[in-house]
């Protein structure tokens, strides 16, 4: 007996010895290496949060700047890659993340224990208080978090400052938003008495706009930790931030990259609309882009699932009115979300723009149908049958004679759904696509001016979409629809 667990003990040895043991710290960290792979180091963020990351012109050219991209650019020189940045809403970031679109969430993203169910942090880089930025006149009104009881007070979604509105304004009604210059235009009208924000955010609001100042309010839970986000199970980048946020500690080198922050932030050796109407021009661009692409996607699978829901065959009629009531019923918002996150789900790495086409196609699709479908029901059903008389199949008749004229009958809808998503295509802007409205978000985060920015973005949408209906009703004269 003694004899034979001897030989069981040798051969456990041997065992633990030569066998090759897993062990989690040699796991293999996928995104790391696919970092070291393509040489470049994809970081998220939100540019419209000055002075962490905001647009401005440098060197003659628009470029996203702020500390925490001074800190991006820091870690990917240490880790010998480039960096790209990718901007998107904050309430993305994470969704991006998540599905692999990026690397990093570098975007004075607060650890919380939420967060980090879902996502790993580095170490903090940065400490800082929270304050309450109120109308100048008002300042002296609130002192303690007990003064904003009954009142409204704003802050952006998905934020600490978000908690402390619900936790520490004891009944005060909160009122979130995405973008922090919306929050300020609120504040300038009278639709909220605060605006909970990060220090170095508020001061920068107060020092660029003589109508808000800061209050001496303090909140015992107004210490916020800032970190860099990761995904879960990636210990090798882990290790690479972490090391690049400790050098940046150490040598203090944060103070340095405020101080260029500041820098730029407060530029004013041009105009307004010198500096930041190439923005409008941008934006402008990929709005009629998507438009475009838009309507004449649309119109094309739209055709298609109105000749489905019009034939005989039931299981493709069941296709078509499925998919028609689904999006009908359904948030554009929601449909775009689905496309970009759901097809990195699935491993197709979309861009922004491809993604925010193809949500904008699928979405004017089933509206279309419904357009070419009555359309077609407008008809006189005399016509095909006087079609089919002359020896058409039914192919033929609908091209030759149905067709022609429903388009004749649907142009004016046809006009109007273009119309409908030049408007309706802002809704891309959480995503990051550089349309109307995300450049609009752009030049309010870097200029501090939270109303001018969205009456020039309507003016520009109304020149274009009362150009497109003086078109439409030209080509609807040329073709006879009003005689």
């Amino acid at each position: 007996m003694k004899k034979g667990m001897n030989i069981l003990l040798v051969a456990l040895m041997f065992l633990l010895v030569f066998l090759p043991v897993k062990v989690q710290g040699a796991e293999k960290d996928e995104i790391y290496e696919r970092i070291k792979q393509s040489g470049e180091l994809v970081v998220g963020l939100s540019a419209d949060y000055a002075p962490y990351e905001f647009h401005a012109n440098v060197d003659g050219k628009d470029k996203i700047v702020g500390f925490d991209v001074s800190i991006a650019e820091k870690i990917a020189k240490d880790m010998g890659v480039k960096l790209k940045v990718e901007e998107l809403g904050f309430d993305a970031l994470l969704g991006a993340l998540k599905t692999g679109k990026i690397d990093l969430v570098i975007s004075g993203m607060a650890v919380t224990e939420e967060r980090l169910q879902e996502v790993d942090f580095s170490d903090p880089y940065f400490v800082v208080q929270q304050k309450v930025l109120v109308r100048k006149e008002d300042k002296n009104k609130f002192k303690t978090t007990a003064d904003f009881s009954g009142l409204a007070v704003g802050a952006q979604k998905q934020t600490t400052q978000e908690e402390l509105v619900k936790n520490e304004l004891t009944g005060a009604e909160l009122t979130s938003l995405q973008k922090v210059p919306d929050l300020i235009n609120n504040l300038l009208n009278e639709k909220v008495e605060g605006v909970v924000l990060e220090q170095p955010v508020a001061e920068a609001y107060a020092q660029q706009n003589k109508k808000v100042a800061l209050t001496p309010v303090k909140f015992a839970q107004g210490e916020k930790t800032t970190a860099i986000a990761m995904s879960k199970n990636t210990p090798e980048l882990k290790n690479h931030v972490n090391a690049s946020i400790k050098t940046i500690n150490d040598d203090g080198l944060l103070k340095d990259y405020q101080k260029q922050a500041n820098q730029l932030m407060f530029q004013d050796d041009q105009s307004f609309l010198q500096k930041y109407g190439p923005y409008y021009l941008i934006g402008t661009k990929y709005t009629i882009l998507l438009a475009f692409v838009g309507v004449l996607f649309g119109m094309v699978f739209g055709s298609l699932l109105a000749l489905m829901k019009l034939g005989k065959n039931k299981f493709l009629k069941a296709l078509a009115i499925i998919y028609i009531e689904y999006v009908r019923g359904t948030p554009l918002l929601v449909q775009i979300f689905i496309v970009y996150f759901g097809t990195g789900v699935l491993g197709l790495d979309l861009s922004k723009l491809v993604a925010g086409c193809i949500a904008v196609s699928l979405n004017s699709a089933a509206y279309v149908a419904e357009i070419v479908r009555a359309g077609i029901n407008a008809v006189n059903k005399g016509q095909m049958e006087a079609a089919r008389s002359l020896g058409m199949d039914q192919k033929e008749a609908m091209r030759f004679i149905i067709f022609p004229q429903a388009i004749k009958n649907i142009l004016p809808a046809l006009g109007n759904e273009f119309v409908t998503i030049i408007k309706e295509s802002s809704v891309v802007s959480v995503i990051g696509v550089s349309e109307l409205i995300f450049q609009t978000g752009v030049v309010q985060g870097a200029s501090f001016k939270p109303f001018l920015p969205y009456v020039l973005v309507s003016l520009i949408y109304f020149v274009l979409t009362f150009s497109i209906s003086r078109i439409l009703a030209l080509v609807e004269r040329r073709m006879g629809l009003n005689a």
